[in-house]
């Protein structure tokens, strides 16, 4: 530590890939899976990519004149910090784009949602993929794929339908569209409610959604012991399940971002909304063939099952596993995993959602008050406004700082080898040890006994480790 270089001062304390055991040998990888071929028929990636720009062209316009409006000191985007557009710059743009405001306020949305333009409080700012989109087509294609993924914030929820009753629906909606994928064509409203009837009722007994016939013993409440009790029928009656106007309002959600077109009682998949289905079709199959199985697992066994992998392998496993799933309940899994005691798993729920990007960024920022979470969700937030990941450790605090490197080291002493957590050392902020163990025994990680005993028994120099052990006991007697 006292003779560490300067160029090794700014070592971040999370790395870009997992802190866990080495690598698997390279004759020990699996072979490498032959890249697959769209459905005969699909366009070519710069066809679609055409496609993509034709139908957002709107919201790049919007996302445009926000870049030259509404930048540092030139105006508001916003009038009370949220991400909808205020009404005096929704009228300003609407005269000179020649719009209505109605129309801006949409485009704007749909900006929002593939990634065009980032609100940050009450300000707008491009988002990266605006600066490409004139000639990079995996630019235009990534933000067209994040609009289909956001389909159910693209149009107002209808009235008068229960909460739980929209979210059932959202969720059954990818067997829908896969039906729609592997029909090649036209498919009958009747027919896609009858399956959506079927994939939410199917979803209600996996949750075990069962009431219970009342005990007259219990004043007619359902018995203590549910394995005693009658089961009666589901709560809900299957032709109840999902009925025919929330259908209805997916349908015209998924027309509205270019993923289907519906009219005469039918429906049909674009050649965008195809080529997206198969894409993430594709990711579950891959998943799937995993050793792991990581697809079917809850977020902290599919967290633990990509600690061996290598960092674009757990990528992979990541996109897939998400594909699988909505976006708001799989972003909500992976924070529970992360609030867990495994600080492994914290700094690779965070890695997961690095790829699920702009759809996380309300929960991420949501739990930067939970101190378990703050330093991670401020890495996470920086790299999301742009920050170079080299230089995202400088939004931390020293103290939080100082958490991160006990919380980085924890993992470390339950994952990794002796080696790995001496080489940690170099991670601290802080120029020596005697700095680096003031600044541990006062941040209150719950974590720092183990972290200190771990670190003083893999050292090899006699003093140093006999300075942590001392560290160690002050902070388990709650000593000075």
């Amino acid at each position: 530590m006292t003779s560490r270089i300067p160029r090794d001062s700014r070592l971040r304390l999370v790395r870009p890939r997992p802190l866990a055991a080495a690598p698997r040998a390279v004759n020990q990888r699996p072979p490498r899976r032959p890249a697959p071929r769209p459905p005969e028929g699909t366009p070519a990636p710069a066809e679609l990519a055409g496609m993509a720009r034709s139908g957002l062209a709107g919201a790049a316009r919007v996302a445009r004149w926000a870049d030259a409006t509404l930048g540092p000191g030139r105006g508001r985007a916003t009038a009370d910090g949220l991400a909808t557009l205020s009404r005096a710059t929704a009228e300003r743009a609407a005269r000179e784009l020649g719009l209505t405001p109605a129309r801006v306020r949409a485009d704007w949305d749909t900006a929002r949602l593939a990634g065009l333009v980032e609100v940050h409080g009450d300000r707008a700012r491009p988002g990266w993929r605006l600066r490409a989109w004139d000639r990079d087509d995996s630019a235009v294609l990534r933000g067209w794929v994040a609009l289909f993924d956001a389909w159910s914030l693209a149009s107002p929820e209808p009235r008068g339908h229960d909460a739980a009753a929209v979210a059932e629906v959202v969720s059954a909606m990818p067997q829908v569209l896969s039906f729609l994928q592997l029909s090649a064509g036209p498919v009958p409203v009747e027919q896609l409610l009858d399956l959506l009837q079927q994939r939410v009722t199917e979803l209600r007994t996996e949750r075990c959604e069962v009431a219970y016939a009342p005990d007259p013993e219990h004043g007619g409440r359902p018995a203590a012991s549910p394995a005693s009790a009658a089961p009666v029928q589901p709560a809900a009656p299957a032709e109840d399940a999902a009925p025919a106007p929330l259908l209805d309002w997916a349908l015209r959600a998924l027309a509205k971002v270019g993923a289907l077109t519906y009219g005469d009682e039918q429906a049909t998949l674009t050649p965008l909304g195809n080529w997206a289905v198969w894409v993430k079709l594709e990711q579950i199959c891959v998943a799937a063939q995993s050793p792991a199985g990581n697809i079917e697992q809850a977020a902290e066994d599919m967290l633990r099952g990509c600690a061996q992998l290598r960092p674009n392998a757990a990528r992979a496993e990541y996109r897939a596993w998400l594909a699988a799933r909505p976006v708001g309940s799989a972003v909500a899994q992976l924070l529970g995993a992360a609030r867990g005691e495994d600080a492994l798993l914290r700094g690779l729920a965070f890695e997961a959602l690095r790829v699920v990007g702009a759809p996380a960024e309300p929960d991420v920022r949501a739990v930067r008050e939970e101190a378990a979470l703050r330093p991670y969700a401020l890495l996470w937030l920086a790299e999301h406004d742009g920050v170079d990941p080299e230089d995202a450790h400088e939004v931390l605090t020293r103290e939080e700082a100082t958490w991160l490197w006990v919380d980085t080291a924890a993992a470390v002493a339950d994952h990794g080898e002796a080696p790995m957590l001496v080489r940690h050392l170099e991670a601290a902020v802080q120029p020596t040890v005697p700095a680096l163990l003031d600044e541990v025994r006062a941040v209150g990680h719950p974590r720092t006994v183990q972290v200190l005993v771990a670190l003083a028994a893999a050292h090899p120099d006699p003093a140093l480790a006999k300075a942590v052990r001392r560290a160690a006991f002050q902070v388990h007697t709650g000593g000075s």
